[in-house]
């Protein structure tokens, strides 16, 4: 089962929503991590051996964060007038989709009812 790392973006209700599923999840926000630069947080998230999961969209850059380099991101992409439950229940239910393998290495995008995901 993947540990998980939650970004600041994301709701704070979502690593507890995780927790409750099983998950082992760290929120930077305690942390010590609060408005840290993405480098920051992309290394804490790899020293735990943690998927990213984040709203924002510079961690989809395989440039700059090349596929197979790090645990796995998830890059959460819902509109701003989705809910906070909404958001969480699409989280869980696609993460019942995925096994382990699915998250190593790969980044993760999810929209609305569907995932991508991005290969090593």
């Amino acid at each position: 089962m993947p540990r998980f790392v939650i970004d600041e973006d994301m709701p704070r209700s979502t690593g507890r929503v995780l927790k409750d599923c099983g998950y082992e999840v760290k929120d930077i926000r305690d942390h010590g991590l609060r408005g840290a630069d993405d480098e920051m947080i992309f290394r804490f998230a790899q020293g735990n051996q943690a998927v990213l999961i984040t709203g924002d969209l510079g961690f989809g850059n395989i440039l700059h964060f090349p596929i197979g380099s790090y645990s796995g991101i998830v890059v959460a992409r819902f509109p701003n007038e989705t809910t906070t439950n909404e958001i969480n229940r699409q989280l869980v239910e696609r993460f019942k989709e995925l096994s382990e393998e699915d998250f190593k290495g790969n980044l993760i995008i999810i929209d609305p009812g569907k995932i991508r995901i991005r290969r090593k």
